[in-house]
């Protein structure tokens, strides 16, 4: 059975805002749903993508190394 968050919720446990929430949704990075006036996000999905950033973010930085000539 699949478990569904608010995009409230979906906010509280991830640490994200709403509102990159309901970006996550609309890029379809992350499953939701709409549920009357509001979304709703898959739970596995949002831990998913949560684990998946959390991996890239390791490897993120400067794309370049900065120009000590420059200023």
């Amino acid at each position: 059975m699949e478990d569904w968050l608010t995009t409230f919720e979906a906010a509280q446990i991830s640490g994200y805002n709403p509102d990159y929430i309901r970006q996550l949704i609309r890029t379809k990075k992350i499953q939701g749903r709409k549920w009357g006036l509001s979304w709703q996000v898959n739970r596995e999905s949002l831990q998913l993508h949560m684990s998946t950033a959390e991996k890239i973010g390791e490897r993120r930085g400067p794309k370049h190394k900065p120009d000590a000539k420059r200023r």
